[in-house]
């Protein structure tokens, strides 16, 4: 009997774990991304009125969020949060066994670090299982719009350049994916919600820096051939171009996309049943129902 294939390897483990690594110094002058996500999984936990006593944070860069959770009303209700592994183990999410054992957790956080995950339905799954009955998921990843013009300039720049393009800038999941892949992997009460921000830069090198420090440069499985400076030097034409304010600096878009689940419980709610309304919508809404049939 043939083994059945694992999920293809779209990211190099290694690759991206020696990246995570190399700004590791530089990290604190480009963390905006990781506080925004730390924040909101922070206020989520401010409005959940209840304790969380044993707690992990799979996070590649758990310092934002230990930072804001200490200064917030939550603190008291959050056990201490653990960070199992070291960087490099949470740097590529479901890349190996999540090393908690099943129903151990009541909290469980990964931000910003689920988008390199070769298998992220199976990375969720993981964590559910970690998590007790009525355990509560927090995550963030990067959705599919970001990046998009450093994607265009780049493919545009070799392809002039070279002639052929490789692929530089990471696939990233669609938001609006993001309770379905939830729902996928065993979670109830899934709820995903989409951040988008446009970041202003100098220059094309000027975000090229920042993507360094965060850790978040090309770290796609396979050989990947260096950029010249010729092809560097015509993306920023290209960015500066077309993605340029009057003053003269450039956007770019990212996306952060927030989820939330709990694993299942006999006490959560739970949606009637169909054809159990007692009320017709038309009839709640004021409105006149149309069925199609009328002349």
């Amino acid at each position: 009997m043939t083994a059945s294939p694992g999920p293809p390897q779209i990211f190099d483990s290694r690759r991206r774990a020696a990246k995570l690594a190399r700004g590791k110094k530089t990290f604190a002058a480009a963390d905006f991304l990781h506080v925004r996500a730390a924040e909101n999984a922070v206020n989520s936990l401010e409005v959940i009125l209840r304790d969380f006593t044993d707690a992990v944070d799979l996070s590649a860069r758990p310092g934002p969020f230990a930072r804001l959770l200490a200064d917030s009303a939550a603190a008291g209700r959050v056990g201490a949060v653990h960070t199992p592994g070291d960087d490099a183990a949470r740097a590529a999410p479901g890349a190996g066994p999540l090393g908690l054992p099943d129903q151990s957790q009541d909290l469980i956080v990964s931000l910003m670090s689920l988008h390199w995950a070769n298998d992220l339905p199976g990375a969720l799954a993981q964590i559910r299982r970690a998590l007790r009955p009525d355990g509560l998921f927090l995550g963030a990843l990067l959705g599919a719009g970001t990046l998009k013009e450093l994607r265009a300039v780049l493919t545009e720049a070799e392809l002039e350049v070279r002639g052929g393009a490789q692929a530089r800038v990471s696939p990233f999941a669609d938001g609006f994916d993001g309770a379905a892949l939830l729902q996928r992997a065993g979670f109830a009460l899934p709820v995903s919600d989409v951040d988008r921000l446009t970041v202003r830069y100098p220059d094309l090198y000027a975000l090229v820096r920042d993507l360094r420090a965060m850790g978040e440069t090309n770290a796609l499985a396979g050989a990947v051939r260096p950029m010249s400076r010729a092809m560097l030097a015509r993306a920023a034409e290209l960015y500066a171009e077309r993605f340029a304010d009057p003053d003269g600096r450039i956007r770019a878009t990212f996306e952060i996309v927030h989820l939330a689940g709990w694993a299942p419980h006999e006490g959560q709610q739970k949606p009637l049943p169909r054809g159990s309304a007692k009320v017709r919508l038309a009839d709640a809404l004021g409105v006149r129902e149309w069925t199609g049939e009328e002349d």
